[in-house]
């Protein structure tokens, strides 16, 4: 496992995530002066050669309290408008409080389908690189006046897991209202205790997680262990701290508690960090014990291994492939439409001729088109000091 640097400045390239907690007081509107000292922290990075990204919550949040309305949670219709109302009050704040420093900031809006469709992943990809390449400070966000319940990323950790590995970043900072991880939540369990490293994100750290704890927060500890998978995959570091004080970023430096998460040793190419990071697989395959040793071992999915087809999936889809406990083992694309896989599961390549009245492909998914995405299972590491 690599050792957490001894700086933030010795990382090439940042993204930093903010929740709608950290930067709106409800009923208050936006925290100037927290969003001002987070814009020095970048600053200062900046000035030491790190290329920094930011995707902010708080459109919706600070939308809201635009338009006065009432507490509590809102249709769809209502979010959209506090979005958009939003959306351009929390872009100007950005721009002003990183223009005091002489940096440019860019507004980048996705929605689930820039990163989930190739192509318009390879196009969002190459705006934020070319923002990058021109000084700028891209702020990105999800475009919540279109997005809806079912096409939508639902939270802004997993976002910014897609972003950290759509640019090839090597850090992932989720800033939050809670500074790390914790062997239980810690707002139940007085006697929980802060991971300062995670080796590995195991079944046992999964099992950790908690739930969202603001009114904001769409997220919580689950979706921070979800982007902690997507971006750890990619061989990117992630870091989850307290953003509550000021200078959250400078604090890290300074010893403030956190928790690092390793990037993993045999990160995937670009290709295939693109299907591990599918946030919404089209189908799932089950299978057996053998199967699942198979694929460990590198090899490809077999239609004899598979027991169960489940959705409407197509070829080239994203698929999930999970074990017999029902645990995700790994994502891939699919070498068949859905009908067809159902139609050859759990019989040997040899008789899908006879079975579909051509000769397909002898796989079901390709090892070049898959990614394990389970944990080993090795033990979580745990030290007293997180810097080397």
């Amino acid at each position: 496992m690599s050792a957490p640097l001894a700086s933030l400045s010795g990382y090439r390239r940042i993204v930093i995530k903010i929740g709608s907690a950290l930067l709106v007081d409800h009923g208050a509107g936006l925290k100037h002066q927290w969003l001002d000292a987070v814009c020095d922290d970048i600053a200062a990075l900046r000035a030491s050669g790190v290329e920094v990204l930011v995707v902010s919550s708080g459109a919706i949040a600070l939308g809201r309290t635009v338009l006065s309305l009432a507490p509590g949670a809102l249709k769809l219709e209502e979010s959209q408008a506090a979005a958009a109302v939003g959306q351009i009050a929390l872009a100007r704040h950005w721009s002003e409080s990183l223009s005091r420093s002489s940096i440019v900031a860019g507004q980048i809006l996705l929605t689930l389908g820039d990163t989930e469709e190739r192509r318009r992943y390879l196009n969002a990809r190459a705006t934020i690189n070319q923002l990058l390449k021109l000084g700028a400070v891209p702020i990105i966000n999800e475009n919540d006046t279109v997005a809806t319940t079912e096409i939508r990323y639902g939270d802004n950790d997993r976002l910014a897991a897609r972003v950290a590995t759509m640019t090839g970043a090597d850090l992932l900072i989720l800033l939050s209202d809670i500074d790390g991880l914790y062997t239980a939540p810690p707002h139940l369990d007085p006697e929980a205790k802060l991971l300062p490293v995670i080796a590995e994100i195991t079944p046992e750290i999964e099992a950790m997680a908690g739930g969202a704890a603001s009114i904001f927060s769409r997220g919580g500890m689950r979706t921070k262990i979800d982007a902690g998978k997507i971006a750890t995959s990619a061989g990117c570091a992630m870091i989850i701290t307290s953003g509550k004080p000021f200078n959250p970023l400078k604090g890290i430096d300074q010893g403030a508690a956190h928790s690092w998460f390793a990037p993993s040793a045999t990160p995937v190419t670009a290709r295939k960090t693109w299907i591990a990071g599918q946030l919404q697989p089209a189908g799932t395959l089950t299978v057996d014990a053998g199967a699942e040793r198979a694929l460990h071992a590198g090899k490809s999915l077999l239609p004899a291994g598979v027991c169960d087809v489940i959705g409407q999936f197509h070829r080239g889809d994203t698929i999930s492939v999970v074990g017999l406990e029902g645990r995700e083992i790994a994502r891939g694309l699919a070498g068949y439409d859905a009908d067809e896989a159902r139609r050859i599961a759990g019989h040997k390549s040899a008789d899908i001729e006879d079975l579909l009245g051509y000769a397909g492909r002898a796989a079901m998914i390709h090892r070049d088109d898959l990614v394990m995405t389970e944990a080993t299972g090795k033990k979580t590491e745990k030290k007293d000091e997180i810097h080397a």
